[in-house]
């Protein structure tokens, strides 16, 4: 395998030397669906040394029409993406390291999943979990690029802490609609593109070259393309980013934890103290009170009171049906409690 990367190797803005530099590097990837499984795939193939990959959620049959590391059978068996990812990617390339870690990225875990990482790309579908990637960034003077796609259209950025505007700081010049891939809708190439975006800055700054100044936008079915300089927009007031930055984004808040998946009629129940529960006792406490139950060593998924939960390992569980979070939380303690 040792011409394995040797198309790559010819491109002179890597060469020999980049490629040797690659494979010492460590990216961490923020969110595995269609976004994070295109850049993970494109950094295997590309020799990147380590890749971690940490995602919340599970395979279902509609994340197949963009989410490229994903088969029908591991939809069949709902598996956790992060497992599945890793799998994959080693499949992909035995030669590099890659984790999986299915867990909601939040700020309780954010600093001590950025330690040791060269850098960090954007694979989320949310601004909430993007201000804690941005915020922890920030305070660990780690780069990341930021990306987003919806529909056909895309954005990407790469942010490098001290020296371009961070997220917070362009917060007003980033599109945020409201709409989700749940509620309108996407199409794979406009996926691809944002992901080739986000691989590009990555591979950049990994062999040493700086990341571009600008802000890119595409919609890809309209066939439009542009491009802005934000090296003039820092903000020396940014709470994220400044000086004087306190970065709200990292602020640890006690007890259960709750999250609205946006779209997805959804909602998160994180336990305060997170530990390795026993699935299989869980379902069958569970035998009781319902018979649609499935259980397969990486979550469990069953149905009472015209609920859906999704029980990970570590008690963490996805409420399908419930828009109201006191209820969810009520829910959570009376069949899942940890």
């Amino acid at each position: 395998m040792r011409d394995r990367y040797s198309r790559q190797q010819l491109f002179s803005a890597i060469g020999n030397e980049g490629q040797e530099l690659l494979s010492r590097k460590h990216v961490l990837i923020v969110g595995a669906g269609a976004l994070g499984c295109a850049n993970a795939e494109m950094l295997a193939r590309a020799g990147v040394g380590k890749l971690t990959l940490i995602d919340r959620d599970y395979i279902e049959w509609s994340n197949l029409g963009r989410q490229q590391l994903y088969t029908e059978e591991d939809a069949a068996h709902t598996r956790p993406k992060a497992n599945a990812a890793e799998e994959r990617l080693k499949a992909v390339n035995s030669e590099i390291v890659v984790e999986g870690i299915a867990e909601d990225f939040h700020a309780e875990n954010a600093e001590r999943l950025i330690q040791n990482v060269d850098i960090v790309l954007d694979g989320t579908d949310n601004f909430d979990t993007r201000f804690i990637i941005n915020d922890v960034t920030a305070k660990h003077k780690v780069p990341w690029v930021y990306g987003g796609c919806l529909q056909s259209h895309g954005v990407s950025l790469g942010i490098m802490p001290g020296e371009t505007p961070c997220l917070q700081c362009l917060i007003e010049h980033v599109p945020q609609n409201g709409g989700t891939c749940d509620t309108v809708g996407i199409i794979g190439p406009a996926v691809q593109i944002a992901a080739s975006y986000q691989t590009t800055e990555c591979l950049k700054y990994l062999t040493g070259s700086p990341f571009s100044s600008r802000f890119i936008y595409f919609d890809v079915w309209e066939g439009e393309h542009s491009s802005i300089n934000v090296t003039n927009l820092l903000d020396p007031h940014c709470l994220s980013c400044s000086e004087n930055a306190d970065y709200p984004y990292l602020q640890k808040e006690k007890g259960m934890q709750t999250a609205v998946l946006c779209g997805r009629d959804t909602i998160q129940v994180r336990p305060e103290e997170s530990g390795t529960r026993s699935l299989q006792e869980l379902n069958n406490n569970l035998a009781a009170v319902t018979t649609k139950r499935k259980e397969n060593g990486e979550l469990l998924i069953f149905e009472v009171e015209g609920v859906r939960f999704v029980v990970f390992k570590g008690g963490r569980t996805l409420i399908h049906g419930v828009h109201d979070v006191t209820k969810a939380k009520k829910l959570y303690n009376r069949y899942v409690g940890v």
